[in-house]
Order: structure tokens, then sequence, then C-alpha cells
């Protein structure tokens, strides 16, 4: 079985050394056992993981989700059901964080138009709006 050191292993998931250090002290990858030199040796599937955790948070997901769907990933019997909540729940997520997107560039717009660039910023509308305390 090939092992490979935590270089090698940033280099194959394409991550950093850092990187790998944090999910270990995460727990989302289980700290290897080391060689008498004192290099840890870690295995090729460790690459399919951080890999695997890489993507999940491409697409958003927290660590605590992701760590959920590890565990997900190595029960047999469990099905797809819950996988599917998670990302359904994920998607909504994500539509509401556009909406609210949509509302910041909308006002920053409009707050940008109402900028004279000539003018001093004490009488700037963008910092003088930051200012104000939020009408509810």
């Amino acid at each position: 079985m090939e092992s490979l050191t935590i270089g090698q292993l940033a280099q194959r998931a394409g991550v950093g050394v850092e990187t790998i250090r944090f999910y270990e002290r995460e727990g989302l990858i289980s700290e290897p056992p080391r060689r008498p030199s004192g290099y840890r040796d870690y295995s090729l599937e460790t690459v399919a993981r951080i890999v695997f955790i890489r993507r999940a948070k491409d697409l958003g997901s927290k660590l605590r989700e992701i760590n959920e769907l590890l565990e997900l990933r190595v029960r047999p019997r469990r099905n797809c059901a819950q996988v599917k909540r998670s990302a359904d729940s994920k998607i909504a997520d994500i539509e509401g964080k556009i909406v609210s997107l949509r509302r910041m560039r909308r006002a920053l717009k409009d707050l940008t138009r109402a900028c004279e660039e000539r003018t001093p910023t004490t009488e700037c509308p963008i910092l003088a709006s930051l200012g104000k305390p939020e009408s509810r």
C-alpha cells in the first residue's frame, strides 16, 4: 500500500499543508500514524476524502455539514434521502443569500447614483447612509 507524506498529500489533493492540519484538528480527517522518522504516513484514501471535503466546501457546505456528509458516506445502510434533504436545505440557503445579495446590490446602486464625486466626504451620501441607524 502506497503511503504519502503530508506534502505529497497536499499536492495530490490540491490543498496546502496547513489545510490538512486544520482538517485534522476539526476531525474531518484522522491523524495518521507516524513513521519511525516522525513523518506522518497518509493513505491514498485520504486524498479522496480531502477532495470530497473541498468539493463540498465549493458547494457552500460548512464544516459541520461536511462532517455529517462524510458520516453518511460510510454508513452503507443509509439511503440518499438524508443527503438529498441536506442538499435541498443548502439550495434554500443559497437562494436566500441571492435575495440578500440582490438587495445589497440595489441599495449600493441607489447610493452610488446619489453620490456626486466632487462633494466633500463630510457630505457624501454613501458615508452618511452607513452612519444612520436602521429603521425597522
